[in-house]
């Protein structure tokens, strides 16, 4: 009878480094896969916001276009040359752009806009309809039906 006894020593390690290759492989496709879907969600979420205060800025700067020297127009162009800093396509690995500093700088000056506007700053991510149902019912309801 042919039999190895140090091969029943490293048993139970055998069976561990296989068992962890294989994890390790199917958890790197995985977590490429889920890496993609949240990247594409939080892209999203920050790309709604930035529409929004662009919006914001463009529609107050028509509004305002004839006071030129007012300080919400210097705080509307400075917002709007924060956002056209954004990058609109991913950085590469060698780019020293700091986006989470940017966009609180964009929310910093949207804020500051506000401020001077006398408007309350809107700083809620997009919701789904029945979320935005149930956010909204308490105004109907205290204006009738």
């Amino acid at each position: 009878m042919d039999f190895d006894l140090e091969s029943l020593v490293h048993l139970e390690q055998t069976f561990f480094d296989a068992g962890y290759t294989d994890g390790f492989d199917h958890g790197r496709i995985h977590g490429l896969i889920e890496g993609r879907a949240l990247g594409r969600e939080k892209g999203f979420e920050m790309w709604e916001e930035l529409g929004y205060y662009e919006g914001f800025s463009r529609t107050w700067r028509a509004v305002l276009e004839r006071d030129q020297n007012s300080r919400a127009v210097t705080h509307i162009r400075h917002l709007l040359d924060l956002i056209d800093q954004f990058p609109r396509v991913n950085p590469d690995a060698s780019s020293t752009l700091d986006i989470s500093r940017l966009q609180r700088q964009i929310r910093s000056r949207y804020k500051a806009l506000c401020s001077t506007l006398g408007v309350t700053p809107s700083m809620r991510a997009a919701m789904t309809p029945n979320e935005e149902e149930k956010a909204t019912s308490h105004i109907r309801k205290a204006s009738g039906p």
